[in-house]
């Protein structure tokens, strides 16, 4: 995406509402820990997965879910207290992953139980407490910069993580884990208790309100057709899944985390701050105008080996802009002074929901011809955009042209100061 520079000069604007950093801190530690740990996570449990009854799998997600709806509620009062009782949960139970390679179906879905709900319980409150410290001036870069750090994270850990066995990565996910207890629960304190919003919306209420369907419905399309497709990429990459023969460490980090987690880090930061010059929708709209040619493009020539750098790079900056807005940004803009806890489940549901349907179909999905699925995804893709040109942009109107008057303002002294 081109963006003239003197616009992009207007970032530095973005942080005359800076955060302090005592007070930013412990919102990123807590996020890029806690999502850099999710992800990684999510590599280990398949391999252990494998073969058993998907039973298992699915006690996995419903805890996941279920975990995440009464976390929302649980979490309004001490929220500081119980998030470092979350991630200290999440270490203690990553260390208990090894155990479901055992032959023991009950065993394994505890513990599949288990780590589903050490994952969704806080996740909610996490993403809640990242918005209550900052603004809707500020969201997005804010929310970039906290995935550039699970890009480098994610990046760094894998790289340190070569050749571990699933005993050893679940050893150094739990450490990880607990350096982000230790270090939020010790930031958290400095900073001092962060109030929360008393008034807390319905999910009636909240499914009922106009502004909030229209960034809902397409990002529930993006995630069915994104993890839909995931059975396709994996079989012609040569990546086996839970119906696979095997799903090693090395390989779902390798080729499905490292590099692409790199790129998606360094673009979150980027569309972070162009949401906050240009708008929300702007951004979102771009990135599915993005990974729809991405798909139209590796539909196309799926059997070149070079399609395949070309979808790394344009899936990783289209997931970079979406990691920064609808992760982090949108949902907490239209929650505006409201308890935000909630709105960030709903925006979170359609994505564990899809992973999980995913997962069920991914027999029937992998057998779909390549350039059948990705016409498809890139057809859904382009009618998701639809309804955002109805949505309301959450950044204020007044302040994109703030930024568009300051940025033509700029140019004008330049150019004044070129001819004087």
């Amino acid at each position: 995406m081109y963006v003239r520079s003197p616009r992009l000069m207007q970032q530095a604007r973005v942080f005359k509402t800076r955060i302090p950093a005592k007070r930013f801190a412990p919102a990123l530690v807590l996020v890029f820990n806690s999502i850099a740990w999710y992800w990684l996570t999510y590599s280990l449990p398949f391999g252990y997965y494998a073969n058993h009854d998907i039973l298992v799998l699915g006690v996995h997600y419903v805890g996941i879910a279920v975990a995440a709806i009464l976390g929302a509620s649980l979490f309004r009062r001490s929220r500081e207290t119980g998030l470092s009782l979350w991630v200290l949960l999440g270490a203690v139970t990553t260390i208990l992953l090894p155990i479901i390679s055992f032959n023991n179906i009950s065993i394994n879905i505890l513990i599949s139980l288990m780590f589903g709900v050490s994952i969704g319980i806080g996740l909610p409150s996490c993403l809640a407490y990242f918005a209550d410290v900052t603004n809707v001036g500020n969201r997005g870069t804010y929310g970039g910069i906290a995935w550039g750090f699970v890009g480098f994270s994610v990046f760094a850990l894998a790289f340190l993580m070569r050749g571990f066995n699933p005993a050893q990565a679940s050893e150094a996910l739990a450490l990880w884990r607990f350096f982000g207890f230790v270090a939020f629960f010790w930031l958290s304190r400095i900073h001092g208790e962060l109030s929360s919003a008393s008034v807390v919306p319905t999910y009636r209420s909240l499914l009922g309100r106009r502004d909030m369907l229209l960034y809902l419905l397409p990002w529930i399309m993006f995630s069915l057709v994104n993890f839909t497709e995931a059975p396709v990429i994996n079989r012609l990459m040569g990546i086996s899944s839970l119906w696979g023969s095997q799903f090693t460490l090395a390989e779902s980090i390798a080729l499905a985390v490292s590099i692409e987690f790199a790129i998606t880090g360094f673009f979150a930061v980027v569309g972070g701050m162009l949401a906050d010059i240009v708008g929300r929708k702007r951004v979102i709209i771009t990135g599915f105008v993005i990974l729809g040619i991405d798909y139209a493009v590796f539909g196309l020539f799926s059997g070149s080996q070079a399609v395949w750098y070309i979808y790394t790079v344009l899936d990783g900056i289209a997931w970079g802009m979406f990691a920064a807005v609808f992760f982090m940004t949108v949902w907490g803009d239209l929650a505006g002074n409201n308890q935000k806890e909630r709105y960030y489940l709903l925006g979170g549901l359609p994505y564990l929901l899809a992973a999980f349907l995913s997962e069920i179909g991914a027999p029937s999905l992998a057998a779909i011809p390549a350039a059948t699925a990705f016409s498809l995804a890139s057809f859904f893709l382009f009618v998701a955009v639809l309804p955002l040109m109805y949505a309301t942009e959450t950044l204020s109107e007044k302040r994109i042209r703030e930024m568009e008057l300051r940025s033509y303002l700029e140019r004008a002294k330049k150019v004044k100061e070129k001819y004087a």
